[in-house]
């Protein structure tokens, strides 16, 4: 099992004084210790228009990120592909990627809310052709020579190379739990993220149905399973709950807004227990067995990424989060 953590969202929660500047700050620091720790990789998510100021710009905060590391891997977890233009998002990304020196995973989904898709003028009934068409888009442009590719949503000529090229393919990572998104990423992408909402038996299931389509299909190559957990490391399973509490709630209930494009004033108490179920969160000895479930179940070569990052706590405890989870956990699951 690989073991990552993020994802960076740059929210400012309201009652957190500190500044949008410092909120980044705080990303390159705790990129810096995911990777002093020994963990695998780093990931950052996307949303627009948020009044927390969740964060927009992917491919500038990754190449930030690539700049302060050397090893770990890192990613967009997830990018909205129907939202991009589809050339821009090919040469940003193999520009982060050559930055990090072949480190880059771009992970993309179809992406909900009503009022980001309003905003981009972009059709939601139109979310999984422009997904696919950004594939193969991303595909042909970092392919040698000119694109040789007649774009469905982007107006480019298929004449032209589109420059720069990453040194090696960039790994896309697909997102979805429905059926025939998980079914797409299998025949599609490089690798499927399973969502922090997904139990055990819902992963093991999706998990074999990709290997199952992908074997039927005849599709050879490496595929990555990588499943996100919302969680933390502390002293005690209450200390480690209590730490990252108020944030978890916090990002769940804007969650709750952005993907139904309405107000939520309060999570209930029932979401908020059916919320806390579905963490890991303890000591490190407690961490790794609940971790330990997962490898036994979905097999060695998944990748977690271990959601530590909830707006609002204080960086310095998300910072000791990350040391144990990467001296203290890693090396027992890995």
């Amino acid at each position: 099992m690989e073991l990552g953590t993020g994802l960076f969202t740059c929210q400012q929660r309201p009652d957190d004084d500190r500044s949008m500047t410092d909120l980044y700050q705080d990303v390159l620091e705790l990129g810096e210790a995911i990777e002093d720790a020994g963990l695998d990789s780093a990931w950052v998510s996307e949303h627009h228009f948020a009044e927390d100021g969740y964060l927009s710009a992917t491919m500038p905060t990754l190449g930030a990120l690539a700049g302060v590391t050397e090893e770990i891997e890192i990613g967009t977890c997830i990018a909205l592909a129907p939202l991009y233009d589809g050339v821009r998002l090919a040469e940003d990304a193999a520009t982060v990627d050559l930055l990090a020196d072949g480190r880059l995973t771009l992970g993309l989904a179809i992406g909900s809310n009503p009022r980001e898709f309003d905003a981009f003028g972009v059709p939601r009934d139109e979310r999984v052709d422009r997904l696919e068409d950004q594939i193969d888009l991303c595909r042909n442009a970092w392919s040698a020579g000119p694109l040789e590719y007649d774009a469905q949503f982007h107006d480019v000529s298929p004449d032209v190379s589109v420059t720069p090229k990453p040194e090696n393919d960039v790994p896309i990572m697909l997102g979805g739990k429905a059926k025939p998104a998980v079914r797409r990423a299998a025949r599609t992408a490089d690798a499927w993220c399973a969502p922090s909402s997904l139990s055990l038996p819902g992963l093991e299931k999706r998990v074999e149905d990709i290997r199952s389509v992908r074997e039927d299909e005849g599709i050879d190559g490496d595929f990555t399973i990588y499943v996100i957990k919302h969680g933390f490391v502390g002293d005690s399973r209450e200390a480690a709950w209590e730490t990252m509490r108020d944030g978890y709630f916090y990002i769940q209930r804007r969650y709750a807004e952005i993907f139904s494009g309405e107000p939520v004033d309060e999570l209930s108490e029932e979401r908020k227990a059916e919320l806390k179920s579905e963490a890991i969160f303890g000591t490190p000895e407690e961490v790794t067995a609940e971790l330990e479930t997962y490898r036994e179940a979905l097999g060695d070569d998944i990748h977690m990424i271990f959601r530590t990052y909830h707006p609002g706590t204080d960086p310095d405890a998300m910072c000791d989060c990350i040391y144990r989870l990467g001296e203290e956990v890693a090396p027992e699951v890995r």
